[in-house]
Protein backbone atom coordinates (compact mmCIF):
# COMPACT_ATOMS: atom_id res chain seq x y z
CA UNK A 1 0.00 0.00 0.00
CA UNK A 2 1.39 3.38 -0.99
CA UNK A 3 1.45 6.46 1.22
CA UNK A 4 -1.27 8.00 -0.96
CA UNK A 5 -3.57 5.03 -0.34
CA UNK A 6 -2.94 5.16 3.41
CA UNK A 7 -3.61 8.91 3.43
CA UNK A 8 -6.79 8.54 1.35
CA UNK A 9 -8.08 5.83 3.69
CA UNK A 10 -7.24 7.92 6.77
CA UNK A 11 -8.98 10.98 5.31
CA UNK A 12 -12.11 8.96 4.49
CA UNK A 13 -12.21 7.47 8.00
CA UNK A 14 -11.74 10.95 9.50
CA UNK A 15 -14.58 12.34 7.33
CA UNK A 16 -17.08 9.67 8.39
CA UNK A 17 -15.91 9.88 12.02
CA UNK A 18 -16.54 13.65 11.92
CA UNK A 19 -19.98 13.02 10.39
CA UNK A 20 -20.93 10.73 13.29
CA UNK A 21 -19.40 13.04 15.90
CA UNK A 22 -21.62 15.83 14.52
CA UNK A 23 -24.62 13.46 14.71
CA UNK A 24 -23.92 12.70 18.37
CA UNK A 25 -23.68 16.45 19.12
CA UNK A 26 -26.97 17.11 17.31
CA UNK A 27 -24.98 19.36 14.98
CA UNK A 28 -26.98 19.01 11.76
CA UNK A 29 -25.00 21.77 10.02
CA UNK A 30 -21.81 19.89 10.84
CA UNK A 31 -23.24 16.71 9.35
CA UNK A 32 -24.43 18.52 6.24
CA UNK A 33 -20.97 20.06 5.78
CA UNK A 34 -19.59 16.54 5.35
CA UNK A 35 -21.94 15.82 2.42
CA UNK A 36 -21.66 16.57 -1.28
CA UNK A 37 -24.38 18.81 -2.69
CA UNK A 38 -25.78 15.85 -4.67
CA UNK A 39 -25.49 13.27 -1.88
CA UNK A 40 -27.46 10.06 -2.45
CA UNK A 41 -29.25 8.81 0.66
CA UNK A 42 -30.69 5.30 0.90
CA UNK A 43 -32.97 5.10 3.91
CA UNK A 44 -33.29 1.76 5.67
CA UNK A 45 -36.21 -0.05 4.04
CA UNK A 46 -37.25 3.27 2.56
CA UNK A 47 -36.81 5.49 -0.47
CA UNK A 48 -33.70 6.71 -2.24
CA UNK A 49 -33.32 10.48 -1.79
CA UNK A 50 -30.89 12.86 -3.48
CA UNK A 51 -29.43 16.19 -2.44
CA UNK A 52 -28.13 17.95 0.65
CA UNK A 53 -31.36 19.95 1.08
CA UNK A 54 -33.41 16.73 1.03
CA UNK A 55 -31.01 15.22 3.57
CA UNK A 56 -31.52 18.29 5.80
CA UNK A 57 -35.29 17.68 5.66
CA UNK A 58 -34.68 14.04 6.64
CA UNK A 59 -32.69 15.21 9.68
CA UNK A 60 -35.59 17.48 10.69
CA UNK A 61 -38.03 14.57 10.40
CA UNK A 62 -35.75 12.40 12.53
CA UNK A 63 -35.31 15.10 15.17
CA UNK A 64 -39.10 15.49 15.40
CA UNK A 65 -39.54 11.85 16.53
CA UNK A 66 -36.22 10.50 17.85
CA UNK A 67 -33.33 11.33 20.15
CA UNK A 68 -30.39 9.10 19.31
CA UNK A 69 -26.75 8.62 20.17
CA UNK A 70 -24.42 6.24 18.40
CA UNK A 71 -22.07 4.19 20.58
CA UNK A 72 -19.23 1.83 19.71
CA UNK A 73 -18.77 3.39 16.26
CA UNK A 74 -16.22 1.54 14.10
CA UNK A 75 -15.29 3.04 10.71
CA UNK A 76 -13.40 1.21 7.95
CA UNK A 77 -12.36 2.43 4.50
CA UNK A 78 -11.01 1.00 1.28
CA UNK A 79 -7.36 1.72 0.49
CA UNK A 80 -8.33 4.38 -2.06
CA UNK A 81 -10.69 6.08 0.44
CA UNK A 82 -13.63 5.98 -1.96
CA UNK A 83 -15.76 3.50 -0.02
CA UNK A 84 -16.36 3.49 3.72
CA UNK A 85 -18.34 1.28 6.09
CA UNK A 86 -19.40 1.95 9.66
CA UNK A 87 -20.95 -0.18 12.37
CA UNK A 88 -22.46 1.18 15.58
CA UNK A 89 -25.07 0.69 18.27
CA UNK A 90 -27.98 3.15 18.35
CA UNK A 91 -29.23 4.18 21.79
CA UNK A 92 -32.45 6.06 21.25
CA UNK A 93 -35.71 7.41 22.54
CA UNK A 94 -38.87 7.49 20.43
CA UNK A 95 -40.62 10.65 21.67
CA UNK A 96 -43.15 11.60 18.93
CA UNK A 97 -44.99 9.21 16.63
CA UNK A 98 -43.41 8.86 13.19
CA UNK A 99 -45.86 8.37 10.32
CA UNK A 100 -46.70 4.73 9.67
CA UNK A 101 -44.96 3.47 12.82
CA UNK A 102 -46.20 2.47 16.28
CA UNK A 103 -47.30 5.25 18.67
CA UNK A 104 -44.47 6.99 20.51
CA UNK A 105 -44.55 7.12 24.29
CA UNK A 106 -40.93 7.86 25.12
CA UNK A 107 -39.84 4.26 24.47
CA UNK A 108 -36.12 3.61 24.65
CA UNK A 109 -34.33 1.23 22.31
CA UNK A 110 -30.88 -0.17 21.64
CA UNK A 111 -30.26 -1.35 18.12
CA UNK A 112 -27.18 -2.36 16.11
CA UNK A 113 -26.83 -0.58 12.80
CA UNK A 114 -24.49 0.12 9.98
CA UNK A 115 -23.95 2.32 6.98
CA UNK A 116 -22.05 2.36 3.72
CA UNK A 117 -20.62 5.50 2.16
CA UNK A 118 -19.11 6.69 -1.08
CA UNK A 119 -16.61 9.53 -0.85
CA UNK A 120 -15.91 11.96 -3.69
CA UNK A 121 -13.73 15.09 -3.60
CA UNK A 122 -13.43 14.99 0.19
CA UNK A 123 -17.20 14.79 0.83
CA UNK A 124 -19.67 11.97 1.43
CA UNK A 125 -21.55 11.39 -1.82
CA UNK A 126 -23.66 8.39 -0.71
CA UNK A 127 -25.06 7.24 2.63
CA UNK A 128 -26.88 3.88 2.83
CA UNK A 129 -28.20 3.10 6.34
CA UNK A 130 -29.14 -0.35 7.61
CA UNK A 131 -30.73 -1.66 10.80
CA UNK A 132 -33.30 -4.30 11.67
CA UNK A 133 -36.64 -2.46 11.50
CA UNK A 134 -38.55 -5.45 12.90
CA UNK A 135 -36.26 -5.48 15.95
CA UNK A 136 -36.89 -1.74 16.46
CA UNK A 137 -40.66 -2.20 16.13
CA UNK A 138 -40.60 -5.08 18.62
CA UNK A 139 -38.64 -2.96 21.10
CA UNK A 140 -40.93 0.08 20.93
CA UNK A 141 -44.13 -2.00 20.80
CA UNK A 142 -43.21 -3.93 23.97
CA UNK A 143 -42.03 -0.91 25.98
Amino acid sequence: MSGNESSARQQAVALVTAYYAAFNRGDWEGMLACLSEDVAHDLNQGPHETGRAVFAAFLQRMEASYREQLHDVVVMASDDGLRVAAEYVVHGEYHHTDEGLPPAQGQRYVLPGGAFFDVRDGRISRVSNYYNLQDWIAQVASA
